[in-house]
């Protein structure tokens, strides 16, 4: 006669593996998840994109991080980068929005001082309600400041009434800069809120 001896820890004990098991390849998915999209996102974010023709024009102030000051022809335009919004800094009808200093001062530091070409929008005004210039502004090296500031979570896609020529590339951009937790998107910055 054998006697079986009911052991708690061999019914428990291989749950308790297979649980241990599934979350630390789940763990590995996530972090390897996170990487590839981490990687993408550099990627997109330097991503070279066909420069239009033209003339190059001089940055002369940074307004804040969606609007600059650039020397066209001897006059010093406000141009608003189109398809972004950053937070408030300037606005004294409204306080200093979260992250607002750092995407003012990552603009300063990406544009000001810089040679840039413009790119207008046939699906755009030629200028916007307080008489700015609607553009995206490119480095010499070809990146789009539009582009670039919303891939480093510095600004939000903003689509103002007419969907433009950009829009559905900056709203996966934005995606995967949410995704990564990047700048404004971090949980320690503003978690995604103003």
């Amino acid at each position: 006669m054998s006697h079986h001896v009911n052991d708690p820890f061999s019914k428990y004990g291989m749950l308790a593996l297979i649980i241990v098991c599934v979350l630390a390849l789940l763990s590995i998915l996530y972090g390897t998840q996170r990487e590839a999209f981490s990687s993408f996102l550099n990627n997109e974010a330097g991503k070279k994109i066909e420069v239009p023709v033209g003339p190059y024009y001089k940055v002369t102030r940074v307004v804040d991080g969606d609007t600059l000051v650039i020397n066209i022809n001897g006059i010093d335009e406000k141009v608003r980068l189109i398809g972004i919004n950053t937070p408030e800094t300037v606005d004294t009808r409204k306080p200093v929005e979260c992250f607002g200093k750092e995407a003012s001062a990552r603009m300063e530091d990406l544009a000001d001082g810089k040679n840039v070409r413009l790119e207008s929008d046939d699906t755009q005004n030629t200028r916007d309600i307080y008489g700015r210039l609607l553009n995206y502004v490119y480095l010499e090296d070809g990146q789009m400041l539009n582009r670039k500031m919303i891939a480093d979570g510095y600004a939000y896609e903003y689509t103002y009434m007419t969907p433009y020529k950009y829009q559905k590339e900056f709203r996966d951009v934005q995606t995967l800069a949410r995704v990564s937790a990047r700048g404004l998107w971090a949980p320690e910055s503003c978690n995604g809120k103003k």
